[in-house]
């Protein structure tokens, strides 16, 4: 029996960069040692990839809708549904859902980490603390993520989306106070700002944050909820291109975007989202995935961390680890099985945020005609027979190498 044809979507999060100093004036694409994924850009094609459009700094949520083929400007209503979703909240309509940071304040409410200290043990237990807690007939679903993330649904009568920040971004500021832009928007801003009030009630003598006192650690004290919005609707993935994909990520944001399209989330044991991840276990998820699924997207973390924490040298050391897996990965996934390997946005280490550069992306298969680049980097990615693709236009190009493209026209 044919074998249908598959595709792989592997992203590395934060993947482009900047010429850094520390490497010679490379990127640590560039400098990294990655025989497998220069391998494939000298037999593939190569290209730049702009995940929303030219210049747009992309969030990892709005850049994986559009690399889905979906797209952010007419069906994005905020992060935080996904990240709620994703970490297995119960999320309805009509529900508001936020992202959110365990975070460090003083006494006056200033900010002096909003990570507190990348927090890996004890959020469950100060999650328990919060979820539950009820505000003017609003009750507050909350459950703890990886490392210092977590994600909140207020789930109440006459709540709106449209409020702004309470968390200010920067270290050495304080709390801000929250506001709607309409009636329901001012109640859930009413809400969110009690509740930061009483998060810190519940959070600061917490039997968690009293042991990391004693060790020399910053608490989890406060909860930084941020990108409010409402649940979307956006249909299927398979009912949009016709493949029944599987979703392989690190992290609740991008496992919630999977869950609302339907697609099946894979849990990988090992897989932290930091830079100690296991990719030998992601890539033997994988190929187990496509026994069942004609396309996986998988996203590591690592490159990403590496950038917001301005480390070349770590992110070097991860774009490699991810390249033995892609090695392991040619050598174990069908023949029929295209490839595409790109990052979501740039993450550059110089700037410790995301940047609206484009990020290099190149397809292998059996389909894909190829050109004349030999390595896979930011700046030999500007020769590529790709050119320069919006993140949209992903989907689309798998379907045509993969043959399972509609016509559009007669």
């Amino acid at each position: 029996m044919e074998t249908k044809a598959k595709g792989l979507l592997l992203i590395g999060d934060g993947l482009g960069d900047r010429r850094c100093p520390e490497l010679d004036d490379q990127t640590p694409l560039e400098a990294a040692v990655k025989p497998n994924m220069d391998r494939l850009a000298a037999q593939g094609e190569v290209g730049l990839m702009d995940p929303i459009s030219p210049g747009v700094r992309a969030g990892s949520d709005t850049a994986h809708l559009s690399m889905l083929g979906f797209d952010p400007y007419k069906c994005y209503t905020g992060r935080g549904p996904f990240e709620a979703m994703g970490i297995g909240l119960d999320v309805k309509q009509g529900d508001v859902a936020f992202r959110c940071n365990f975070g460090t304040v003083s006494d006056d409410f200033t900010i002096t980490d909003r990570r507190a200290g990348r927090i890996t043990e004890g959020t469950h237990e100060l999650a328990l603390a919060i979820d539950g807690m009820e505000i003017e007939g609003v009750k507050v679903l909350f459950k703890e993520s990886v490392a210092h993330r977590a994600g909140m649904v207020l789930r109440g009568e006459g709540l709106g989306d449209k409020v702004s920040e309470i968390d200010p971004h920067t270290e050495g500021l304080k709390l801000m106070t929250a506001t709607g832009a309409d009636p329901a928007s001012e109640k859930t801003a009413r809400v969110l700002n009690l509740f930061a009030q009483e998060s810190y009630q519940r959070l600061k003598d917490h039997p968690v944050n009293v042991a990391r006192r004693e060790k020399g650690l910053p608490p989890a004290n406060i909860i930084l909820p941020r990108g409010a919005g409402f649940a979307p609707h956006l249909g299927s993935f398979e009912a949009k291109h016709h493949m029944k994909g599987a979703c392989i990520v690190e992290v609740g944001l991008v496992k919630g975007i999977g869950r609302y399209l339907g697609m099946t989330v894979i849990d990988v044991p090992g897989a932290t989202g930091g830079l100690d991840t296991d990719t030998h276990a992601i890539g033997r998820a994988v190929v187990e995935a496509f026994k069942d699924h004609d396309w996986v997207l998988c996203n590591v973390k690592g490159p990403d961390i590496a950038g917001h924490d301005g480390n070349p040298k770590g992110k070097v050391e991860i774009i490699e680890k991810i390249d033995t897996m892609v090695g392991y990965l040619i050598e174990h996934l069908p023949a029929e099985t295209t490839i595409a390997i790109t990052g979501d946005h740039s993450t550059p280490c110089s700037v410790g945020d995301h940047t609206g550069e484009p990020v290099p992306i190149l397809f292998w298969g059996p389909a894909v005609r190829g050109d004349n680049v030999q390595t896979f980097g930011e700046r030999t990615a500007y020769q590529g027979a790709i050119c320069r693709i919006p993140g949209t236009a992903i989907v689309p190009t798998f379907t045509s190498y993969m043959g399972c493209g509609e016509k559009f026209g007669a």
